[in-house]
C-alpha cells in the first residue's frame, strides 16, 4: 500500500569531490533523507557497483549525466549507467551543446567541438537501440544545454 509519508523516491548524487560546504548543504536540507551521496569517479568499477546495487532496490530509474565531459568519458558513463534506466524513463545527458559551440569556446578544457557528451551520445546510440532520442522535449524548450541528450529507453 501506498504511504505518501514514507516515500520511495531517492536521488543517488556521485561526484568526484564532494566538498564540504556542499555537503553540509546537501544534509542541511530539509529532503536530505531522500539523498545519498558517493564520492568517487563515476566510472570506477567500485562505484558503478554500488550504483548498481542500489538500483536493485528500484523499478523505475531516470538516469542524469554531467561530470566529466570528455567523449570517453561520457561513452563510459552512458555504458556504465543508461542500461539501468527504466522503459519509458530517460537517461539525459547534459552539456551536449559542446558541439554546438565554436571550436575555440573551451581552450582550457579537454572537451571541445568533435570530443564532447554529443558525439558520446550519437556514438552509443549506433549500437544501443532500447534508446532513442526524444526531440519532443528539446523542442519544447526555449533553452537547453542537453539537444540530442534526453535518451528515452523504449524497450529492453
Amino acid at each position: 500500500m501506498l504511504d505518501p509519508r514514507q516515500p520511495r523516491r531517492r536521488v543517488l548524487g556521485i561526484d568526484i569531490d564532494i566538498r564540504a560546504h556542499n555537503r553540509a548543504a546537501i544534509e542541511a536540507n530539509p529532503m536530505a533523507h531522500r539523498i545519498d551521496m558517493i564520492q568517487g569517479s563515476s566510472i570506477s568499477h567500485e562505484v558503478i557497483d554500488r550504483v548498481h546495487a542500489i538500483a536493485s532496490d528500484y523499478r523505475r530509474i531516470l538516469v542524469c549525466l554531467d561530470s566529466n565531459h570528455t567523449h570517453d568519458h561520457v561513452l563510459a558513463e552512458l555504458e556504465a549507467y543508461a542500461p539501468l534506466t527504466s522503459i519509458g524513463s530517460y537517461c539525459v545527458v547534459f552539456d551536449t551543446v559542446i558541439e554546438d559551440m565554436p571550436a575555440d569556446m573551451f581552450p582550457d578544457r579537454p572537451w571541445g567541438k568533435g570530443h564532447n557528451p554529443k558525439t558520446a551520445v550519437w556514438e552509443y546510440l549506433k549500437t544501443h537501440s532500447e534508446f532513442g532520442i526524444d526531440t519532443e522535449i528539446h523542442n519544447k524548450l526555449l533553452i537547453t544545454v542537453a539537444l540530442d541528450g534526453y535518451l528515452k529507453r523504449v524497450r529492453s
